[in-house]
């Protein structure tokens, strides 16, 4: 007997202060869906045979390496009478062979509030290749999918309430992540490599040429570079935050004075302290900047009924 996993649907929820009737349009519309959600390349729809029939739709989605997914759907949708929130279904499914998912169903729902609409999706899919497919889209694609859905719908916000184009979004999201990725990993390797691992390579006699620390410059040194690993640790938790990047800047400019109190010789050699240091600021101003109404999956809910802070 066949056995399935169990399978857990996706589900996002998230407050979008918009008007209804713009929301649905930048959701219902072909040309403005494909732009904010990652999970499409493009969106076509189909003409209609009858004006209340399901929307047919065609899908695609690129999945690197010169491959694309292709499929196709059905969406219908209805409004609440009483409440004026609206609901719309979706089926849609993929004939490709190299496609993980072989058929879903979902819904969107609108419910207007006040001076917002909680803008909410549930979805699930049935999965090929046997038990492998199954596994493989529990631990790793259902969690990147569902987190691919919750950023599209940050991204979507954005749009709607800060009029920031959704190629902004995505423009901001792989400079600050490249950016902070790069500096974080520069303090890891400075605070490990010639700090920990090879002090006599260099940075021992720079530390000896400050006369500060007499008898103790390797502990002192090793003292350093524990700092310099922590700020990169704290860069990767904390790289939202506008005083990590201020906190580096205090830090970068003390290491680079330091170094240089022992000697101006330093600034002759190819990778001397300050070139390094400048490129390192060039990076957490990046970084800093893009912090700014970055897109965020945390932002939504993602089970039904949990309360958001």
């Amino acid at each position: 007997m066949k056995r399935n996993l169990k399978r857990k649907p996706i589900y996002v929820e998230l407050n979008i202060h918009a008007d209804l009737e713009k929301l649905w349009a930048y959701t219902q519309t072909a040309e403005l869906h494909e732009q904010w959600d990652l999970r499409f390349s493009k969106i076509t729809y189909l003409p209609r045979k009858s004006g209340n029939s399901p929307q047919a739709f065609l899908y695609e989605t690129r999945i690197g390496f010169g491959l694309q997914i292709s499929g196709t759907g059905r969406t219908k949708s209805s409004v609440h009478s009483e409440t004026g929130g609206r609901l719309s279904t979706l089926a849609f499914g993929s004939e490709q062979p190299i496609s993980l998912i072989r058929h879903g169903a979902g819904y969107w729902q609108y419910r207007p509030n006040a001076d917002s609409v909680t803008f909410l999706t549930k979805y699930d899919y049935a999965t090929r290749f046997g038990i492998p497919g199954q596994w493989f889209d529990r631990l790793l694609f259902r969690p990147l999918f569902g987190w691919a859905t919750a950023l599209s719908f940050d991204i979507l916000r954005l749009w709607l309430e800060k009029q920031i184009p959704p190629s902004v979004s995505l423009q901001r999201i792989m400079l600050h992540y490249l950016s902070t990725a790069i500096l974080s990993f520069l303090w890891l390797y400075e605070g490990l490599i010639p700090k920990w691992m090879f002090p006599e390579a260099g940075e021992l006699a720079v530390m000896q040429s400050m006369n500060i620390f007499q008898g103790t410059e390797l502990i002192a040194l090793q003292w350093l570079g524990g700092a310099e690993i922590l700020l990169g640790l704290l860069l990767l938790h904390y790289h939202r935050s506008k005083w990590i990047y201020g906190l580096q800047l205090i830090g970068l400019l003390g290491l680079t004075a330091g170094a240089l109190v022992g000697g101006s010789s330093l600034l002759a050699e190819p990778f001397n302290p300050l070139v390094l240091s400048a490129a390192m600021i060039g990076l957490g101003l990046t970084g800093m900047w893009t912090c700014r109404e970055l897109p965020n999956a945390s932002n939504c809910i993602r089970k039904k009924g949990e309360m958001k802070k």
